[in-house]
């Protein structure tokens, strides 16, 4: 929803916004641009009267603002739907969907494209470090055929139905996270549908959501119903190497497919362990070695889906690798926040076990034996009903230490979980308690990894600053 805003503002619209618990990085981005913004939802926030009201989907009915706009007769719309009518419309969307790594293969692949001259529009649900921001609406379509040039890069044919490329002064292209969320209160479908996308990218599926979702099979419809809506000039590039992915084509695709972590199109070789450097390949032949600073294989799988969706439009793959070493990562996404005393603090969005397990994956290989305490705060909704909670300490089993935030009216037993990880897991009832053992526990040479999808109260710079006016720390050592 911050993104849209942003698009809206640069469309040249006056854009108000509210939310409840509004934290960085997204309420630094939209204050930093001008947009303002209101802490909840007093329905007096509506004076004088909008235009539109674009209400996301963690809204439902009974909210008093949602009340007060069916009250008070307003035009509504959902995000997904106002980005479909004012947005996408004859644009090259390029959609990337999946359980995982939605945000960082969107990122790769924007500056991907921008990094070869094509100036790509662009809405993520995370704020790329290359770009600043996490919108915004590139250059517009001119009347001439956009696009690259090239024997096996030129797409199937532009926006207008062209096969000729053309110049391309302007760029048509925009890239979209495609999230498998409902839409809205009033529109129970999952957002991605309203894309309508060219280039579509599926990453990985697995069950999540189980507020909204009952099974695993469910979430796959939406994923038919997403491929249903790609065009058959189109391209659909997926990750061969997921079995429900494969499921979901069975029940249907139109379009031409393309896959990575496969032999039969794109697959990288690791060059280093912890997979800072990697070789890419394309139907065996050898594209070039990306050497960066991200970690961990789900990376190098994301770089492989952003460089075939970048391929698709006619970027080639020396040019995508060149690219991802220049590539800064996303806000949250194992972001080091700071290192004091020798203890380095990482802020990451994992809320999933598959994504806990990568992320402590890739900083082990980066590490070595040295210690890692992971904090997680169990906030997602799917979490929250315990759904994870059987897998939640073999994700975890990496670290040395984990600490876990109880949340409030939780109906679980997370000392399951700590049980399972033997004596070096604990539970805690608030931040300040888990900053109290941290403060006795921690030891110089440290890395402690906290993973939130939501603000976590401030804990990375409230531990940092303990630790700056703390005494000095023991030393520290390998894994105990």
């Amino acid at each position: 929803m911050a993104g849209v805003a942003l698009l809206a503002r640069d469309l040249g619209l006056d854009v108000s916004g509210s939310d409840v618990k509004i934290y960085p990085p997204m309420s630094t981005q939209l204050m930093q641009q001008g947009i303002a913004l209101s802490e909840g939802y007093d329905p007096a926030q509506l004076e004088p009267k909008p235009d539109l009201v674009v209400i996301g989907n963690a809204l439902s009915r009974g909210n008093p603002m949602v009340e007060s706009v069916l009250d008070l007769g307003l035009p509504y719309t959902s995000g997904a739907q106002w980005l479909a009518d004012h947005v996408l419309l004859g644009r090259w969307v390029m959609a990337v969907a999946g359980t995982h790594g939605k945000t960082t293969t969107a990122s790769m692949l924007a500056w991907i494209l921008e990094f070869a001259d094509r100036h790509p529009g662009f809405l993520i649900g995370g704020i790329p470090e290359n770009f600043g921001v996490s919108a915004r609406l590139g250059d517009v379509p001119g009347s001439t055929s956009p696009g690259p040039r090239g024997k096996r890069d030129r797409p199937a044919g532009d926006l207008h139905g062209r096969t000729n490329p053309g110049a391309h002064a302007k760029s048509p292209f925009f890239v979209i996270e495609a999230d498998e969320y409902d839409t809205a209160f009033f529109d129970k479908r999952s957002k991605f549908v309203h894309y309508r996308p060219r280039t579509a990218v599926l990453n990985n599926l697995e069950y999540d959501h189980a507020d909204i979702f009952p099974d695993l099979a469910a979430i796959k419809l939406q994923f038919h119903h997403f491929i249903r809506t790609v065009p058959r000039s189109a391209l659909v590039i997926v990750n061969g190497a997921d079995k429900h992915l494969a499921d979901v084509l069975a029940t249907g695709c139109w379009a031409p497919v393309e896959k990575f972590n496969d032999p039969s199109g794109w697959r990288a070789q690791r060059l280093e362990p912890d997979g800072s450097r990697f070789q890419v390949w394309f139907k065996n032949e050898d594209q070039g070695d990306v050497t960066w600073p991200l970690i961990g294989d789900h990376n190098i799988s994301n770089a492989l889906a952003a460089i075939a969706a970048a391929h698709h439009v006619g970027v080639s793959a020396a040019s995508a690798v060149a690219a991802l070493a220049e590539f800064r990562n996303v806000k949250r996404r194992l972001e080091v926040r700071g290192c004091v005393q020798g203890v380095t603090v990482y802020d990451d969005f994992a809320h999933h076990p598959t994504a806990i397990a990568t992320t402590l994956a890739a900083l082990r290989a980066r590490v070595g034996n040295a210690r890692i305490v992971a904090v997680l705060e169990s906030r997602s909704n799917t979490m929250r009903l315990g759904v994870h909670r059987d897998s939640l300490a073999a994700s975890l089993s990496r670290a040395d230490r984990v600490l876990l935030l109880r949340p409030k009216g939780i109906n679980w037993n997370m000392e399951r979980v700590t049980a399972a990880l033997d004596s070096r897991g604990s539970t805690h009832d608030s931040v300040k308690a888990i900053l109290d053992t941290l403060g006795q526990e921690l030891r110089f040479t440290d890395h402690v990894l906290i993973m939130s999808n939501g603000g976590f109260e401030n804990i990375h710079a409230r531990l940092l600053e303990q630790l700056q006016t703390s005494g000095t720390l023991r030393a520290g050592g390998p894994r105990s």
